[in-house]
């Protein structure tokens, strides 16, 4: 097993992984463009949300984010309708402002915003935050049987993933990986990551080999996946293939997302290069610090993760994961923070 990654062609086919990168900055920025010229345009902010959302999710760039609170802040300044509440909550929602994004959605309603529109909002944010699983299960498995599209499949999938069900998760990703119809990399990378991450770290005996295959599939239908390479990456470190693992995070440190300098830093730690560790680890550090100060929500989980490892302060890894907890109480943030308890000494 080596890093370079290829993609197997029993799959379905998509545009490659690095045009389509290029093509997402160039419609990102021509979105932005419209919007500066007619802010209230049809389509225009929604589209820059979706955008921005794919640029933070896939390639790591985390400013996306503050962008998308500035364009939430200026849209409603121009815009005194439904839509610049359901963009409000979008953003809301990207940065796991659940109650924000609940009462934006409540003022849309209020509006007259389609009912359809804001009940899938209001699904998703139930799933994310872990509250009215049953209803959430029912209403999800109501649309994917209906529509048998890939994304009504992929959040019925993660969801019983979070249920712990996952021989029924992997039955459904795999329905929504294989019957995918379209031509971007980005849905296909997506799902083909989730799988990775369900027999990588969800299931109760992980399966690293497998987890190891749904990575390098995502990272081969979208070179720039950066949660990807971390990922695999992680996995080959455990399997003490450091120059793989070093080879794959290289790429991905152009990125905004400090787990990629903590992973490399864990990669050169254990090739015994600490003076090089150690400036990686304080890189990582002060990246998820900033990531807190504007964004606490969306990244307590992770930050939780690395102060309980790599960051070195569990008080504070609980702080965090107690946080996350009290905004989403889902199975894995409960997990995740009764698994730092544990390692925290009571003040005598």
């Amino acid at each position: 097993m080596t890093a370079f990654v290829e993609l197997d062609h029993s799959g379905p086919s998509a545009t490659d992984g690095e045009i389509a990168a290029i093509n997402l900055e160039s419609a990102r920025r021509g979105a932005w463009a419209r919007f500066a010229r007619d802010a209230r345009l049809p389509g225009a902010a929604e589209a820059i949300v979706d955008q921005e959302r794919l640029a933070a999710q896939f390639l790591g760039d985390l400013d996306s984010l503050d962008r998308l609170e500035g364009l939430a802040t200026q849209f409603a300044r121009v815009d005194d309708s439904s839509r610049a509440a359901l963009v409000e909550a979008e953003v809301a929602s990207a940065v796991h402002r659940f109650d924000d994004a609940r009462s934006h959605l409540a003022r849309a309603a209020h509006m007259g915003g389609l009912r359809d529109t804001i009940e899938r909002h209001l699904l998703t944010i139930d799933q994310a935050s872990g509250v009215k699983l049953d209803a959430v299960l029912a209403a999800r498995r109501r649309i994917a049987t209906a529509s048998g599209q890939h994304e009504d499949l992929v959040p019925l999938a993660a969801l019983l993933a979070d249920l712990e069900r996952f021989a029924e998760a992997d039955a459904v990703y795999q329905q929504a990986f294989y019957s995918y119809d379209d031509v971007s990399p980005f849905p296909l990378a997506w799902v083909c990551f989730q799988l990775g991450m369900l027999w990588g770290e969800l299931v109760p005996v992980p399966d690293p080999h497998l987890a190891a295959l749904w990575y390098r599939r995502a990272i081969a239908y979208l070179p720039g996946y950066v949660k990807a390479r971390v990922h695999l990456a992680e996995i080959y470190t455990s399997q003490k293939q450091n120059g793989d693992a070093e080879l794959l995070l290289l790429p991905a440190l152009s990125s905004r997302d400090p787990e990629v300098r903590w992973r490399l830093a864990d990669v050169l730690i254990a090739q015994e290069r600490f003076e090089e560790a150690e400036t990686q680890l304080a890189t990582a550090r002060l990246g998820f610090d900033e990531l807190l100060e504007r964004h606490l929500l969306a990244f307590a989980d992770h930050a939780a993760e690395f102060y309980a490892a790599s960051g070195n302060d569990y008080r504070r890894a609980l702080e965090l994961a107690l946080a996350n907890v009290a905004n989403r109480p889902t199975r894995r943030a409960i997990k995740q923070a009764h698994a730092i308890a544990l390692n925290v000494t009571p003040s005598v």
